[in-house]
């Protein structure tokens, strides 16, 4: 139901606003990863098979999804999701940030995790909508200049906070001599050979490959941008 609401949404939205075709293609990237993981055997085998297939999951719904939704947004569309004060606080980047980190180390907590995989119709989607939206709020002040343009240099440290204090969650899986998880380490069939600990591993391992790869980019990117800015002589006009 999701995905086909934020079509609707999204459509009916772009009608009215012009939105370029890199931001359109953000959008429709978005929904078919969340279709990927959320309906296709992919998301059977990280339900009851491997953990590593449910971590990418995770780093789908936490991060790549909702990095492409904030992409997604023209700035007039962006600049009316943002008018509400509720949104204008939980788009802080103070309050953002924070909120994906603890939203995402809880759900990883052992006893929570199996828990929603228990619950597959009730804990879990609310897991995994927690993922989604906290996400986007932690990718709107990279992306988006509203309702604060924050600078390059701190849009730099920012992202770089986000990659050191996300990434001990992978770490701990990944050098976690014994599995954590109950429903995969009791799981019936062992597929591609992993024992349950070192599925685990994998998985962790994967969580933190990605994101050293996905924040290094953005860090790089706002980090030249903020060299650029160091170097404009004052009368000129600020990039672009």
């Amino acid at each position: 139901m999701l995905v086909p609401a934020l079509s609707i949404a999204y459509g009916m939205a772009v009608r009215r606003i012009a939105a370029p075709a890199w931001r359109i293609v953000c959008f429709v990237a978005a929904m078919l990863l969340l279709l990927g993981f959320g309906v296709s055997p992919l998301h059977e085998l990280s339900l009851r098979y491997l953990l590593v297939v449910h971590l990418l999951q995770n780093v789908v719904l936490a991060e790549w999804a909702p990095l492409l939704l904030a992409l997604s947004l023209p700035p007039v569309l962006a600049e009316t999701l943002s008018r509400p004060p509720a949104v204008r606080a939980l788009t802080h980047p103070l309050v953002a940030l924070p909120l994906w980190l603890a939203n995402y180390a809880l759900w990883h907590i052992p006893a929570l995790y199996d828990a929603a995989l228990r619950r597959p119709h009730t804990a879990l989607h609310l897991e995994h909508l927690t993922y989604l939206a906290t996400g986007v709020l932690m990718w709107w002040p990279v992306v988006q200049d509203v309702p604060r343009r924050l600078s390059a240099g701190t849009r730099t440290v920012y992202v770089f906070a986000g990659f050191v204090l996300a990434a001990p969650i992978g770490l701990v899986l990944a050098l976690a001599p014994h599995a954590a998880y109950a429903p995969y380490r009791d799981a019936p069939e062992r597929l591609w050979g992993l024992s349950a600990t070192a599925d685990q591993q994998l998985g962790g391992v994967t969580m933190a490959g990605e994101q050293a790869v996905v924040f290094f980019a953005f860090f790089t990117f706002w980090f030249f941008r903020f060299l650029g800015e160091q170097d404009q002589h004052p009368d000129d006009p600020p990039p672009a």
